[in-house]
């Protein structure tokens, strides 16, 4: 059985409120004199109150090209990798020596030597642990490196292995890029990493162990949607990752994901009224009514995803970790609960994870 251990989410220390951030990233995205109506009217209605940035706003639009970016994407994204896995680790009791499993996501920036090979050494994990460096998933990372985690640790026994998800999505805005897309990135995303520890662990519970800060895992289910490759991901050029967001995404939401949700449950005698935790990703205010329509949900049922998107703004791969954090933390549910993590991303695709407290 896979338990999670702990969940951590490391924010950079540059935090502003959404209305702090309309004007400057105006600035950046828009022509001298263009209206801004558009631009206003999104940040308004993305659902966000703050967000933490990785570099302080005014140094934006200093970075001349994706190298530069690149740059500053790998030096903060080390720093909060750190913080995230680190901390997550003391929280489980663990040291970073007990790491057999490292699986890292990042979607907005690339290094070879990868994340996790950098930051090997400099936290003191294992010269023999197993590392996935995962590009390409976007924001479906957060729970389908947490079904791949649960993958592996099936296939050893007392095993740890650690997903970590670092996504500093303000350093892909593109400047001078007024389309629709970059604008409503401009709007939702924000900056952080997170780190979660699994452990394997025998269905029993050990006289006088403490209890699991999280929940099990006990199932998951991968889905690609044919033909929809072009709904979500990156236009990748010299300019680096121009983000593609189609308007079609909720629509496809509202029309598939119903059938998948109830069809993965039904398999485990279970239909969406048993599900007492959702830990779904917050794509943004749309994508989020999309879910609770498609799968009939009761309206505070997404609070926690609508809570995160406020407080951080959408994080990709790391919103997931984030809103399960709260799960385990102030949240928590009471023992026997059942959960669904549920995200999608490019492909387009979608990931489920059956959780049990």
């Amino acid at each position: 059985m896979t338990t999670v251990a702990a969940v951590h989410t490391a924010l950079p220390p540059h935090r502003y409120p959404q209305d702090r951030l309309t004007e400057p990233i105006g600035d950046l995205c828009l022509a001298p004199g263009a209206d801004r109506a558009v631009l206003r009217r999104l940040h308004a209605s993305a659902g966000v109150r703050t967000r933490h940035l990785a570099l302080p706003i005014e140094r934006y639009a200093a970075l001349r090209d994706f190298r530069e970016s690149n740059e500053a994407w790998l030096t903060a994204g080390l720093d909060l990798a750190e913080r995230a896995l680190t901390t997550a680790l003391a929280q489980a009791g663990l040291a970073p020596a007990d790491v057999d499993l490292l699986v890292c996501a990042s979607i907005t920036g690339v290094a070879a030597p990868s994340l996790d090979a950098r930051l090997a050494g400099r936290i003191g994990l294992r010269p023999d642990v197993k590392r996935l460096p995962v590009f390409g998933l976007g924001c479906v990372a957060g729970a389908a490196g947490l079904a791949r985690v649960h993958d592996y640790l099936r296939g050893h026994p007392g095993g740890t292995a650690v997903l970590l998800t670092v996504e500093l999505c303000s350093l892909t805005l593109q400047k001078g890029d007024d389309s629709r897309a970059n604008l409503v990135a401009g709007a939702l995303f924000g900056d952080g990493a997170a780190a979660l520890v699994a452990r394997a662990t025998g269905t029993g519970t050990e006289a006088g162990a403490e209890p699991a800060a999280g929940p099990a895992v006990v199932a998951t289910r991968s889905h690609l949607h044919p033909g929809t490759e072009h709904l979500l991901g990156w236009d990748v050029g010299a300019g680096g990752f121009r983000v593609v967001i189609d308007p079609g995404v909720p629509a496809l939401v509202r029309r598939e994901l119903g059938d998948q949700v109830r069809g993965f449950l039904a398999a485990h005698g279970l239909d969406t009224g048993d599900i007492g935790a959702w830990v779904c990703h917050p794509g943004g205010p749309k994508v989020l009514d999309a879910v609770t329509d498609a799968l009939a949900l009761p309206d505070d049922a997404l609070t926690p995803s609508r809570r995160s998107l406020a407080a951080v703004g959408n994080l990709s791969s790391a919103s997931v970790l984030h809103i399960l954090q709260g799960h385990t933390e102030a949240h928590r549910p009471a023992p026997g609960t059942w959960g669904l993590v549920l995200a999608m991303g490019p492909g387009f695709c979608t990931e489920l994870v059956l959780l049990r407290w």
